[in-house]
Formats: C-alpha cells, sequence, structure tokens
C-alpha cells in the first residue's frame, strides 16, 4: 500500500504545477501525514491478519490433533490379540470330510465331536459342511453363521482344518469318496480299531451323518476337554450375528431382568413328535399329513395323549402360562420368546400374553431392516435366539432338545445361571389335577415349586446308563469334566447324585 501511493504521489507530481516557495512547507507536512497513517493503516492490517492467521492454524492443527487423537486412542486402548497357539506338528494320517445334519445346536455339538475325532486319529479336517435339506431348507453355509478364521486359528494347535477339500480329492477331478455315517454313541476305541484303517486305504472319508457320534461317558479326560474347547471358545458366531445378538441382549437388560422362554410350539416340532394336545381336529390332521410329509422322520403313527403323558411333548403356551405363575413368576415379567413361529401364532400365546404383558419377541426389537439378513435362514436366526438364552438371567426350555441342551451347557460352564428344568411328565399328571379340580390353585402351585427345587441348573454329576446311551444325560448339557477343573468334583457335584442310574 505505501508503495502504492508513492507512485500515485509522484504521478501526481509530474502532472499538476507545483505551487510557489512560500507555499511548500504545508504540502510537505500533509505528504508526511498522510505517509505516516498509511504505515499505521499497513501495520495494524499486517498485526491483525498474523493473528488471524496464529488463530487459523492453532484451529486447524488443534482440529487435526483432534481427529488424530479420536481416531488414535482407541486404538492405544485395546489389547494386543493374543498370539496364535503354534500349531501343532503332526503327519496327517488322511483327511476328515464331514457333512452335519439336524438343526443348529445338533451341528454345533456334532462339530465339537468331528474336531475331537480328527484330533484323536491325527486326520486333518476340512471346515464341516452344514445341513441344506433338513425341515427347514436352510442354505446358510457354516462362515455364514460360524466365524471360519477363529474356528481355525484357534484350534491349530490340535487340528489342521482346511477351509475345503483339496480339488484332487473332488468328483469333479474322478475321486470316489468313501462315505459312511459312524455307530452313533462310539468311544474312541471304535474310531481307533474301525475307523482308523479306513483312512490308510482310501487317504479320504466323508462322515454324512455326525448326530451323537460320540459317547457321552467313557472318554479320557483329553478328549472331554477338547469336546468343551471347541464349543466354548472355538466356535464364535460371525461378527454380524454377534453385533447383533448383543444389541439384543443390551435391549432386554436396559428393560430390567429378562426370562428367555424357549417355547418350542412350532408346526415341525408337534408334527415331528406327534403332540397335538390342545390342537383343533383340523390342526391335528395338519400336523399329521406333515408327519407324512418326511419320509425320514420315521414314526408315523403317533397316539398324542400317550406320548404326553410319558412327559415327551413339549407344553402347550396355556400350560406353560400355569407353570410360570405356579413357580412365582409375577405378571410384570419380561419374557423373551426364543423359539420360532408358534402354531396358531397370536391365537396360541393369548393366554400366556394374557399373563405376563411383557412378552417380547426379536421381531418387536429390532427393525426389520436389522433382521432382513437373516431372514429364511433358520439356523441364522436361531443364532440370536441362542446369544440371548445364554445370557438372560432365566432361562425355561419346554422341550429339551438339542437348543435348551446345548444353552444348558453354556448357563453351566458361566457359573450355574439359572436355568428351569421342567419336569414334564410330573407337570401333565399336576396340571391334569388342577383342571379337573382335584388340587386347588394353592395345591397346584405348591407342587410345582417342590417338583423343580433340584431342577434349577446346579451342579450335579451327569447321569450314566449303561447300555443306554440315548436315555444318559447329553453331554453337550452337563460337561462336567470341564466345569470342576482344579476343584474337586466330589467337592462341587456332592455324592447324592453320582452316577445316578434308573
Amino acid at each position: 500500500m505505501e508503495v502504492r501511493s508513492e507512485s500515485v504521489t509522484t504521478q501526481a507530481r509530474s502532472d499538476i504545477k507545483l505551487p510557489p516557495p512560500s507555499a511548500v512547507p504545508k504540502p510537505r507536512v500533509q505528504v508526511w501525514f498522510v505517509r505516516v497513517c498509511s504505515s499505521i493503516l499497513v501495520w495494524t492490517c499486517l498485526v491483525q491478519l498474523f493473528a488471524a492467521g496464529e488463530l487459523w492454524h492453532s484451529r486447524i492443527f488443534t482440529g487435526f490433533t483432534n481427529q488424530i487423537s479420536r481416531f488414535s486412542a482407541p486404538v492405544e486402548l485395546l489389547p494386543f490379540p493374543p498370539p496364535l497357539p503354534p500349531p501343532r506338528n503332526y503327519t496327517s494320517n488322511g483327511i476328515l470330510l464331514v457333512s452335519c445334519n439336524g438343526g443348529l445346536n445338533q451341528m454345533r455339538s456334532a462339530i465339537c465331536d468331528m474336531v475331537t475325532v480328527a484330533r484323536l486319529l491325527n486326520l486333518t479336517l476340512v471346515v464341516p459342511e452344514l445341513d441344506k435339506t433338513s425341515f427347514w431348507s436352510d442354505p446358510s453355509g457354516f462362515e455364514d453363521i460360524f466365524n471360519v478364521r477363529h474356528f481355525i486359528d484357534s484350534l491349530r494347535d490340535e487340528v489342521r482344518i482346511l477351509r475345503r477339500l483339496p480339488k484332487r480329492y473332488t468328483r469333479k477331478y474322478g475321486y470316489q469318496m468313501f462315505e459312511m455315517p459312524p455307530v452313533s454313541w462310539s468311544d474312541e476305541k471304535y474310531y481307533l480299531k474301525q475307523v482308523l484303517p479306513l483312512f490308510s486305504k482310501h487317504k479320504v472319508v466323508h462322515f454324512n451323518r455326525t448326530d451323537t457320534r460320540l459317547a457321552n461317558n467313557g472318554l479320557p479326560l483329553p478328549l472331554q476337554w477338547l469336546r468343551c474347547r471347541v464349543n466354548f471358545q472355538g466356535l464364535k458366531f460371525t461378527p454380524q450375528l454377534e453385533a447383533l445378538g448383543s444389541k439384543l441382549v443390551r435391549i432386554l437388560q436396559q428393560r430390567g431382568p429378562f426370562v428367555a422362554l424357549h417355547l418350542r410350539y412350532e408346526m415341525d416340532m408337534l408334527a415331528f413328535s406327534g403332540c397335538t394336545h390342545g390342537c383343533t381336529e383340523e390342526e391335528a390332521e395338519e400336523l399329521k399329513k406333515m408327519r407324512y410329509t418326511y419320509p425320514w422322520w420315521r414314526e408315523k403313527e403317533i397316539v398324542s395323549e400317550e406320548r404326553r403323558a410319558q412327559g415327551l411333548c413339549p407344553l402347550t403356551p396355556e400350560e406353560v402360562a400355569l407353570v410360570l405363575k405356579a413357580l412365582g413368576f409375577e405378571k410384570n415379567t419380561q419374557i423373551y420368546i426364543a423359539a420360532g413361529e408358534i402354531y396358531g401364532s397370536e391365537h396360541r400365546l393369548s393366554v400366556l400374553r394374557e399373563a405376563f404383558p411383557r412378552i417380547v419377541k426379536k421381531e418387536m426389537l429390532l427393525e426389520s431392516a436389522e433382521l432382513q439378513q437373516f431372514q429364511n435362514h433358520s439356523s441364522q436366526m436361531a443364532a440370536l435366539d441362542f446369544m440371548v438364552s445364554v445370557a438372560s438371567n432365566t432361562f425355561i426350555p419346554t422341550y429339551d432338545g438339542n437348543m435348551a441342551k446345548v444353552v444348558e451347557g453354556h448357563r453351566r460352564y458361566l457359573g450355574y445361571k439359572k436355568t428351569v428344568l421342567l419336569d414334564r411328565k410330573r407337570l401333565v399328571e399336576l396340571l391334569d389335577l388342577h383342571h379337573n379340580k382335584t388340587l386347588t390353585w394353592d395345591q397346584f402351585a405348591e407342587a410345582v415349586k417342590v417338583a423343580h427345587e433340584k431342577r434349577t441348573g446346579a451342579p450335579t454329576h451327569r447321569r450314566v446308563i449303561a447300555d443306554k446311551p440315548k436315555e444318559e444325560d447329553y453331554f453337550y448339557a452337563n460337561p462336567q469334566e470341564c466345569l470342576c477343573e482344579g476343584t474337586n468334583c466330589h467337592d462341587l457335584f456332592g455324592h447324592r447324585n453320582s452316577n445316578l442310574t434308573r
């Protein structure tokens, strides 16, 4: 600005005629005054610009530093992931390919068994195939439900696991694979003496059925411990399922304590078991037709009332309402229904909902968009119910199917969280006596409480029944070998339930 002022003044001087000498002092004073004011103005502007620049610089770098801190701080706070266990060094005797059958929790138990068999026989295991042809026709693969990388890495010190079968052993390349279903409830001697030699001959063996192929009892402790390690540590759900399951649990916990009710009153369960108590004649006929539709459901002619009297039917929603009230649950109890579509829909839930208005399902707690990717994938939906059931304050299954058993075992592993194991045979007797007015409500409620005093998932020995493995307590419902490590099992479980038989 100063330079510009001088150039303007010089130009003016060349264009304007100079005044007489007597008038010179006055213009010089004016010129110097202008110069001084201009200098002051310039320096003032420079100071202001410098100050503004410092402020701008400070804000930018402060903001930038804050952004760095915002993104880097959590990283610094996160612990380093634990180092992977060193891979086990062994000569593989062959490759084990397995195709699991059944629902999610039946397949989960089978996966644990198959890892254990692979370890026992020094085999290489291929990531298991999941059932896509059962009643639910769920197209989900292993990687859609479980974290494959974690499964492989977390067990690498026990078993070598491949994501897929090498191409040279596939049918596409002309390889004829040997297939077999292992004998159910088999111990380690069966696998060592009868199954292991097959790998020397065939290199790859395909187990085309995996349900209950390993014994509950009589196995060496290291094998039992490995089954638990796979179940409780090796099998994690995918991050997407884990995130949504955690959100469900968080929503429920914010509303207070909650009961997870595994209300096994779905159409497939009723058709399979032949239980039609409380159904109309049309519904009973519909369920019978469904049973005949599936040839692998071997039992066709079933007398429902006989089955119910034996305690082999899931309780109806109406019966559940009475049992919960008798057990002392109050009307404002929050109840999460962990199940698929209830047969008869909301109509069959009306009595239960009237007794306990705070009944919720995952579809009520989550946005439809959140569940959309899991819709029509029954195993993925069951995984959400599984996580909620494990986290609940109380878990109550109305039928002792695979989910009920596996959740029970998880809750035992987590410190014997309360699980009410309903004695359905006794309850049916009491319910009928109450309905025909032989028992008053108070008598009925007292009898229900007494029947379940010792059926809350407390420590107990797993029941062993010689030559009747199907009637024994299921390993995954009570993996006692994994629950008393470092303690005296007799002190934990007591002597009263040791080796119970019927």
